[in-house]
């Protein structure tokens, strides 16, 4: 049983477990996807119903940071641990790496999926790139059909949220793909575009201020974690 937060239902596994069950749909047949939602995308689902349902039918729904954390707790109904996007991809492909598992990179600008597939090629030796696309495409039907062609098993889809699990609900069956993953800007950061913040700031769940110091621009969404807390008391209240 899913973990209500808000209207969006998070599964409650560990780490290693989460990977696991990543694993183990990554063997079967068929197209499953993978979402990471954070406080920012749980308001988004408040305000929209399609990115709701998108997110709602994944396969595997993880908390990505401490705040989602915070309100499950809060609620009542606590999480087992969080699950940040970024460390769930890497435990993933040390394990594709592994078993011969081939993945596709699609989202970032020009240049950076094809610097992050070199990246990570060397980062997890045996790990099969099957293709890179950026992020700046207009019709999906070609991006799709290049993923098809490739033959990839995993996709990694990064165009930031909510496009990106719209994107993987409507399109992850014509992929070809047995797995497809959404998470937000971490070619970025396996391209090395963007430093994450440093493990100190991370084990105390201070992950989200020390990307504001880096890029105050992003002040705009990062107003939605207090909203997103005002909406957990409120909920609370209601119980």
């Amino acid at each position: 049983m899913r973990i209500d937060v808000l209207g969006v239902g998070f599964d409650n596994l560990t780490m290693a477990e989460a990977v696991e069950k990543a694993w183990t749909l990554l063997g079967q047949p068929g197209a499953r996807y993978v979402v990471t939602p954070n406080p920012e995308i749980v308001e988004v689902c408040r305000e929209d119903g399609e990115a709701r349902a998108a997110v709602n039918g994944a396969d595997l729904v993880l908390p990505d940071g401490v705040g989602v954390i915070k309100g499950a707790a809060m609620l009542g109904t606590p999480l087992k641990e969080k699950t940040p996007g970024v460390e769930f991809a890497g435990h993933l492909m040390a394990k594709m790496a592994e078993g011969g598992k081939s993945l596709y990179l699609l989202g970032a600008k020009p240049g950076v999926a094809e610097l992050a597939a070199k990246r990570l090629q060397a980062q997890y030796p045996g790990l099969r790139i099957a293709g890179t696309h950026d992020g700046y495409f207009q019709e999906d039907g070609p991006v799709v059909e290049e993923i098809r062609r490739s033959g990839a098993d995993c996709v990694f889809v990064c165009l930031g949220a909510p496009k990106q699990e719209k994107w993987m609900a409507a399109n992850g069956t014509a992929t070809g793909a047995s797995l497809l993953c959404g998470l937000g800007g971490s070619l970025d950061v396996f391209a090395g575009v963007v430093a994450r913040a440093p493990k100190f700031w991370s084990d105390h769940g201070l992950e989200w201020f020390y990307r504001l110091c880096k890029e105050p621009r992003r002040i705009g969404r990062m107003m939605k974690l207090p909203l997103f807390l005002v909406h957990v008391r409120q909920e609370r209240g209601r119980k």
